[in-house]
């Protein structure tokens, strides 16, 4: 007999949206605990920059997902979804609804809708790393580029950790990296309802812009430096994240301050767009419009059926 789908309820939109206010308060009102889908926040350590949720926000709502790799760490959507999975299934056990909240698209789909099983070789990984800690990762993205064209054209010359698990999908499955995507996957065991977040894009870029502001004064500059100092990798992904890398290039002296903050402020507006594109994309999304919402909690709770 067929096990029934565990119900998830995800709120996602973009960047500066105001998920994690409404995505309390849904959660307090439904007796829910929250898995966060926000691949920075994975990140310990990186806690200004991600709006990582706070300790009054941990003790009002339990949350998964925070804090689970170090920075030089490399997290693919399938390392996610295993873990994220985990949580879910954790949390169901105990009784208590579901939550998924977060704005990194390929995380969530990968999670609620499935990805095609990532091929793992942990041995080989090892080599490739200790290859390209070696020799430099150039030769490994040259020989990406004659094995898989498509992913070397995607990958940086020097986001080594990228380059090695495309050439360990490449070794151990024979196939490249995008036909092992695109091969689709058994469905996870989910009854979704996936609730999207928007307002009107003025409103938004202007949230976005006090919301960076807000972090400067929170001490962003401070964290980027003591994750430098630490020994974090400045090309590693997680110093990729936007902020992160406008900031690292002000310390190193490439800019000047003011510069750097007037990037990630573009470079936030510019992922919130691409955040909402591929939202739209999710056909299965209820939207709410939180310029007209005269109480968006209200409006989650009763799309979701509560």
């Amino acid at each position: 007999m067929t096990a029934p789908l565990i119900p998830v309820l995800a709120i996602v939109g973009p960047t500066g949206v105001g998920k994690s206010a409404i995505s309390l308060s849904v959660a307090e009102r439904v007796e829910a605990e929250i898995v966060s889908a926000d691949s920075m926040q994975l990140y310990r350590g990186m806690d200004v920059g991600t709006a990582k949720p706070t300790a009054a926000d941990l003790a009002r709502v339990p949350h998964h997902m925070i804090d689970v790799r170090e920075p030089g760490d490399y997290c693919s959507a399938g390392d996610y979804a295993r873990e994220a999975a985990r949580c879910i299934a954790e949390v169901h056990a105990r009784g208590k609804r579901v939550l998924v909240v977060g704005g990194s698209g390929l995380y969530i789909r990968a999670l609620l809708a499935g990805l095609s099983p990532e091929a793992r070789d942990d041995d080989l990984r090892r080599r490739l790393r200790a290859e390209a800690a070696a020799g430099g990762s150039q030769p490994l993205h040259d020989r990406l580029a004659r094995l898989d064209p498509a992913s070397a054209a995607r990958i940086s010359p020097s986001d080594s950790l990228r380059i090695c698990r495309a050439l360990e999908v490449i070794e151990v499955t024979g196939r490249r990296l995008g036909d092992v995507h695109a091969e689709g996957a058994s469905p996870p065991p989910y009854d979704v309802t996936m609730v999207a977040l928007t307002m009107p894009r003025r409103d938004l870029y202007a949230r976005i812009d006090a919301r960076v502001d807000a972090f400067m004064r929170a001490g962003f500059l401070d964290e980027v430096h003591a994750l430098l100092a630490s020994g974090v990798d400045p090309d590693c992904p997680a110093m990729q994240a936007i902020g992160y890398r406008d900031l690292a290039r002000h310390l190193r002296g490439e800019c000047i301050l003011a510069e750097a903050v007037r990037l990630t402020k573009r470079n936030t507006r510019r992922f919130a767009k691409r955040q909402l594109t591929w939202f739209r994309g999710e056909g299965d999304a209820l939207w709410i419009d939180l310029g007209s919402s005269a109480d968006p909690v209200a409006d989650v709770l009763a799309l979701a059926g509560f």
